[in-house]
């Protein structure tokens, strides 16, 4: 024997008849707390310092990119 029962509920009552806690706060808090981060963050999203961080690492970055391959493929452990 088959038998659906159809309940027609929002998301909150269906919670609370099924006795879950209601997290609203806590997740007003976190994304309040994201848009927060994102906010503070947005300088260094900017184009011109992303440029400017990836540039201050590109030459010493390249060096100790070649510097490891060539160990390898000599099988090197020291410089």
């Amino acid at each position: 024997m088959k038998i659906n029962i159809e309940i027609d509920c929002t998301p909150t009552e269906a919670r609370t008849f099924l006795g879950l806690p209601d997290v609203t706060p806590l997740n007003e808090h976190l994304v309040g707390e994201m848009q927060r981060r994102m906010d503070e963050n947005m300088a260094r999203m900017q184009p011109e310092e992303l440029m400017k961080t990836w540039a201050s690492f590109g030459v010493q970055a390249t060096e100790q990119f070649r510097s490891m391959m060539g160990m390898a493929a000599t099988g090197a452990t020291k410089p």
